[in-house]
């Protein structure tokens, strides 16, 4: 506990230090203690952190940038217009819109655009990794848009290109939905954008958890492949603040769908995320490729390890994963839900998660795990490392050892990884527990 809360503390009501205590708790243990393979997680570094604790958590910026329904907003204005430069950047020339406040509020912004009511739009299986937003159950099913699923590869953990295009001709959809939630290898961009194109439709890419990899230049950019719109989150790989991003290169498409995130789906959009965007973007062109680089290669030796620790690793014959991500199968070690409480246990965060031949209604116990490595790698975790926690992961599920035990082991693992790396250095206050722009 640093020095402030320590002279503080008593000061406050119990209820009140109560709260600030478990939030301590929290923040010690999940950044400093533990080893985070959760796919869809990553840090800031501490110059985003301290931009993002400014005043402009406190204000509303209705509209776009020079055209607001409020005052008080030159320094906004600024922001956000290199934001969306920065970001569009990144992406090889791209419009790009800041102001979802999350992945599935771009998409639904996108499909709103693309589709009415009653309309069809195809997706990959749920099974195989699509978001939950891309569906029935999620975001497509709040706009009565007809989710259809895309033949799917079980071999090869992908989209069946012949059998899609064949779907594609044959319902007409509306638009197609790429990108996932579980995903190992790229999606086949090329071939679902030429028949999406052919019956009048568009090609959504969902690139919430590569965008870092794109932008760094180590998996294929999805509008230089024929996707219409890319949507995103802004803290997987790329490792930004909490929110969106919609980026296109058809300047009609983006200001049609500009008008459906304000007023239909987002009003204040949470500025203080801006100034930490725009600071992670510069920090991406200037290390984005050596961090998505060892990303790659963290997770692919994570993956091997795994596999010569006895795990059924999905991929093998495709070398396992060309993401952040690693899934493997856990059936014989007593199943998703209960591998991914004992690793919590070892201070090990991981979640259970759906493997393609999983039936929808396994979703509460599930076959599979899905680990990611970008947080890992952010804080300074090498190819080694990986063999480490893989050894680590094995003494939990193979070995049946007390995870207590390793979790005291972990705990002292990551004393020498508790530093951000691929950003731009700051020297911060009070021993790196507070950072102020004042």
């Amino acid at each position: 506990m640093n020095k402030f809360w320590e002279s503080n503390l008593e000061k406050l009501p119990q209820d009140v230090r109560e709260i600030v205590i478990k939030t301590i708790k929290h923040n010690r243990w999940r950044r400093y203690e533990t080893i985070n393979l959760i796919a869809s997680e990553n840090v800031m570094s501490p110059l985003a952190e301290a931009a993002y604790l400014s005043d402009m958590m406190h204000r509303y910026a209705e509209g776009k940038p020079f055209k607001r329904y409020y005052q008080g907003t030159i320094y906004v204005d600024e922001i956000e217009t290199k934001t969306s430069e920065f970001m569009g950047e990144l992406l090889g020339g791209a419009y790009v819109d800041p102001r979802p406040v999350s992945g599935t509020t771009a998409n639904a912004a996108a499909f709103r655009v693309l589709a009415e009511c009653g309309s069809k739009a195809v997706i990959a299986p749920v099974q195989a990794g699509a978001h939950v937003s891309h569906t029935k159950f999620g975001t497509l099913g709040a706009l009565c848009i007809e989710h259809i699923e895309l033949p799917y590869d079980e071999e090869n953990l992908n989209v069946d290109i012949d059998k899609a295009v064949k779907l594609i001709e044959s319902i007409k959809p509306k638009f197609a939905v790429l990108g996932g939630s579980v995903y190992l290898f790229p999606h086949p961009v090329r071939e679902i954008a030429d028949a999406i194109h052919s019956v009048g439709g568009r090609l959504v890419y969902d690139a919430a958890h590569v965008l870092g990899l794109i932008i760094g230049k180590r998996w294929r950019n999805p509008l230089d492949y024929g996707a219409d719109v890319v949507t995103s989150s802004t803290h997987k790989t790329f490792p930004g603040p909490q929110g969106g991003i919609i980026a296109s290169r058809d300047r009609d498409l983006f200001k049609k769908i500009g008008r459906a995130i304000f007023p239909l789906f987002v009003s204040n959009h949470h500025l203080h995320r801006l100034p930490a965007l725009a600071i992670t973007a510069l920090e991406m062109k200037h290390y984005g490729e050596l961090y998505a680089d060892q990303i790659v290669r963290n997770a692919k030796t994570l993956a091997e390890a795994l596999a010569a620790e006895g795990f059924k690793v999905l991929g093998e014959n495709l070398g396992y994963t060309k993401s952040h991500q690693v899934v493997i199968d856990v059936r014989s070690e007593g199943g998703g839900a209960k591998s991914a409480i004992l690793l919590e246990k070892a201070n090990i965060i991981v979640n259970k998660n759906l493997l393609p031949y999983d039936p929808p209604d396994a979703i509460k116990d599930p076959s599979g795990l899905r680990l990611g490595v970008q947080e890992m790698t952010r804080f300074g975790m090498k190819e080694e490392d990986m063999k480490i926690i893989a050894k680590f992961i094995a003494r939990v599920l193979k070995k049946r050892e007390d995870p207590t035990k390793i979790a005291q082991e972990v705990k002292s693992y990551r004393r020498d990884y508790i530093e951000v790396k691929y950003c731009f250095e700051l020297n911060p206050i009070d021993d790196g527990k507070l950072y102020l722009l004042f």
